[in-house]
């Protein structure tokens, strides 16, 4: 957590006593300008503005306000390292102690999914891979998006046990528009679809503390004075649209929470089952965790904090522990962001004002040069304010996130077979663990990946890809063992059709020249 940095004081008091007696008026200070500029922005909601709208923009800029007094409080790092421990073993259960024979589960497994919401975290761009619009929006695999797939599995789930299971999306103001237009297409489909959207927030800026923005008018001249301020809004969100308690009167119990891009995030019976059928103790909160590799070093892992189960994050940890943070040795773990709340324990929560999230601040520049801070909170931090929580550390094929374009070539390849929109590695591979794939800067956007492969290679027997430069694949060209490819600047490197690379390296120029 960073240390808060103070804006210019007012002039006019008379600063005297102590450094912290006037470090407490300069944060007064600060509030109080930040009152007075959300009441500002509030006068420019037009007068046409439907009820409904103009109360969503109050309570989120109340929520802002709340988050940023809570921010200007801070001081330093929110864990003492001293105090961190490792969590008790029946705290961290494994994936095998739960799970159930399916044929125990066949008679009673309909009913035990009716008692299931499934939640989406759907507020991301695809910008980071080059694509406009909603990230769920872009083509993973066969054609099929991120939602395709999502609706496929809840679908297919609802046919063969003869249960509704709910699909409900957290859009962010990126994506809320975009995404109702796509969902058009799913008005015949076996699943029950919702959404709601998470809060709008005010950049502030660094240097004043104040918002960047003026207006609450969300067109081009002024979006990038907003934010969606992280996915641990998506409890107060869910509260205020009315779904939490709509389908606690359904007679649902869980939600199943999951960012939407994670390909392997589909609902688990034998966690279901675990959570509706554990009598020894109820469970408000089950964090799936799964094996911590070099590749996840940055995630968040479970801690023992003041006897209380906690989520503790990288921004978290003082500058001199980071180094232990990602240690594979000590902190073995890593939250996989599958959640699965008890329903009525959220409502409790949220309506008494009591969840306590840590602040993320995260620190930002537009373009115009201005140094911007957004205050976040994640959803998983939500863990401590739960009776019974608990971890589960489930297999790695539950984690399969699409972040990069080195992750759809793993997914769009024949490393993975699909059924009923749902991704598990093929049985012909020999060993579990994915190969690592490293694709340079060509390749970075999905319209330039695309048309560098004629079609995706195979590699189902390739440990390690680098490629690099310009470079383009054939068909069916396959991939084993150690791959790098290395086109240097100038340089074009031609995979040709039916190539079959195996622990080899390829470097300088080769084409191949139609006649």
């Amino acid at each position: 957590m960073a240390h808060t940095r103070l804006g210019h004081t007012r002039m006019g008091h008379t600063r005297s006593g102590s450094s912290a007696e006037f470090q407490m008026l300069a944060k007064r200070d600060a509030e109080k300008a930040m009152r007075a500029e959300i009441d500002k922005l509030l006068e420019t909601i037009p007068k046409t503005c439907p009820t409904k709208d103009v109360q969503d923009m109050t309570n989120d800029l109340n929520g802002f306000e709340s988050l940023f007094k809570r921010w200007i409080l801070e001081k330093g790092p929110s864990v003492d390292w001293e105090k961190i421990r490792f969590p008790p073993e029946n705290i961290i259960l494994t994936y095998d102690s739960i799970r159930k024979n399916e044929k125990d589960l066949k008679g009673e497994m309909g009913h035990l999914l009716d008692k299931l919401v499934v939640l989406k975290l759907n507020g991301g761009l695809g910008t980071s891979m080059g694509c406009k619009g909603p990230k769920s929006g872009i083509s993973v695999r066969n054609d099929l998006t991120f939602l395709d797939l999502t609706v496929q599995q809840i679908e297919s789930i609802n046919k063969m046990y003869g249960c509704s299971i709910p699909l409900v999306l957290m859009n962010s103001f990126n994506t809320d528009e975009d995404t109702k237009k796509i969902l058009r297409k799913y008005q015949t489909c076996g699943v029950d679809i919702f959404t709601f959207k998470q809060s709008m927030f005010p950049r502030i800026n660094k240097e004043s503390l104040l918002p960047v923005s003026k207006s609450l008018l969300n067109d081009k001249d002024n979006i990038e004075g907003w934010y969606p301020p992280g996915h641990g809004n998506v409890y107060d969100a869910f509260h205020a649209s009315g779904l939490l308690e709509e389908f606690i009167d359904k007679g649902k119990s869980y939600v199943f929470m999951s960012n939407i891009d994670n390909l392997g995030a589909n609902v688990d019976f034998n966690i279901l089952n675990f959570l509706l059928n554990s009598h020894d103790e109820e469970h408000e909160f089950l964090m799936e965790v799964t094996d911590k590799t070099r590749a996840d070093v940055k995630g968040g892992t479970l801690i023992n904090y003041e006897g209380k189960l906690r989520l503790l994050e990288i921004a978290q940890v003082p500058d001199e522990y980071v180094d232990e943070f990602k240690s594979v040795n000590k902190f073995k773990i890593f939250n996989t962001n599958n959640l699965w709340i008890k329903l009525d324990a959220m409502l409790r929560i949220v309506k008494s004002k009591t969840m306590d999230l840590d602040i993320i601040t995260n620190n930002k520049r537009l373009e115009n040069g201005v140094k911007v801070v957004q205050l976040e909170t994640a959803c998983g931090a939500a863990i401590k304010n739960f009776e019974g929580a608990i971890g589960v550390n489930v297999p790695r094929s539950r984690f399969l996130p699409v972040k990069t374009m080195s992750d759809l070539l793993l997914v769009m390849s024949d490393l993975y077979d699909m059924k009923h929109g749902i991704l598990r590695m093929s049985d012909r591979r020999m060993f579990p663990s994915v190969p690592l794939i490293k694709l340079g800067p060509h390749f970075n956007k999905v319209s330039e990946f695309l048309t560098r492969f004629t079609n995706i290679p195979v590699i189902m027997e390739l440990d390690h890809l680098t490629v690099s430069g310009d470079v383009t694949f054939g068909r069916n060209v396959i991939l084993r063992g150690t791959v790098i490819i290395i086109a240097n600047h100038g340089d074009r490197i031609d995979i040709p059709e039916g190539a079959i690379l195996e622990n080899k390296i390829v470097s300088g120029n080769l084409r191949i020249l139609e006649h």
